[in-house]
Formats: C-alpha cells, sequence, structure tokens
C-alpha cells in the first residue's frame, strides 16, 4: 500500500474527512493544508483506518488501554488521599483543624517509636542475660561437672520462666 493510500478508511471515515475538509478551507486553508488537517483530525479521533486488514486496529486498542490504567491508577491515589483526610478528621474530635489532626498523627507516631525502642531494649538485656547464663554454665561445666550442668539448665529455665 503507497504512502497516503486511503483504502484502509471505512467510508464514514472518508465522509467525516471531507466535512473536515470543508471547514478548514470555509477557514481560509489551501487546499492541501485543509486535506492534511482532514486526515490527521480522522487518525487522532479513530486510530486510523478502520477496514480489515489495516494494522492500525490492534495500535488504537493498545494506546486506549494503557490511558485508561493510567486513569484508574490515578483515580485509587486519589481515593487513597482522601480516605486519609477523613481518618484524620475523625481522629480529630469536634471542629478538626489542621494543626489538631497533625497533633494527633504526630502523637501517635512517637508512641509507636517509644514502643519500639522498648521492645528493642527488651531485647538487648534478654540477649544479655542469655550470654551471661551461657558464661555462667560453661565455667560451672569446668568446675564441677556433670551435676552443675543440671543445676544451672534448672536454674535458667526457672528464670526464663519467671519463677526464679
Amino acid at each position: 500500500m503507497p504512502r497516503g493510500d486511503k483504502s484502509s478508511y471505512t467510508d464514514k471515515q472518508k465522509r467525516n474527512a471531507e466535512h473536515i475538509e470543508e471547514s478548514e478551507k470555509d477557514q481560509g486553508r489551501s487546499e492541501a493544508a485543509a486535506e492534511r488537517i482532514a486526515w490527521a483530525t480522522v487518525n487522532k479521533q479513530d486510530g486510523g483506518g478502520k477496514k480489515s486488514g489495516s494494522a492500525n486496529k490492534t495500535a488504537a486498542k493498545t494506546t486506549k488501554t494503557s490511558k485508561t490504567s493510567k486513569t484508574a491508577a490515578t483515580k485509587k491515589a486519589a481515593v487513597k488521599k482522601t480516605a486519609a483526610k477523613k481518618a484524620a478528621a475523625k481522629a480529630a474530635p469536634g471542629k478538626a483543624t489542621k494543626k489538631t489532626a497533625k497533633k494527633t498523627a504526630t502523637q501517635a507516631a512517637e508512641k509507636a517509636t517509644t514502643k519500639t525502642a522498648i521492645k528493642k531494649t527488651a531485647k538487648k538485656v534478654a540477649k544479655k542475660t542469655v550470654a551471661k547464663q551461657a558464661t555462667g554454665k560453661a565455667a560451672s561445666k569446668t568446675a564441677t561437672g556433670a551435676p552443675a550442668k543440671k543445676t544451672a539448665a534448672t536454674g535458667a529455665r526457672k528464670r526464663a520462666a519467671g519463677k526464679g
């Protein structure tokens, strides 16, 4: 198919191009410019020729699909933002102002960080105690033998359970 061939366009597309071309001529454009603008407009509206055998059908579909997926992602982000705003408004009772919402959010963040800090220090202390117990077990093993091992293990279990 030579360049500029219009055989892959439907009759409706051709009529539309003729109408656009006449309109452009009425506005004072040259015949060549009017034709070029008319076919460019038809291509933009329909994605090219629609008759069977024209390769532009699938290209037009994929372009439309990617546009819709981008719009869906944008809409989801907007929904998330509004949900966050509603949650902030609920957190601050009465007249929800920006300051009170911000303050409550900051307080919640501070509480969360404090809790994690407490958990971390508790883990560190537990590790140190385990290490001390392990060194104590090793010392008792070498000094007295098997009976000390048994009592050290029992003591460690009791301490872990909170009885000792």
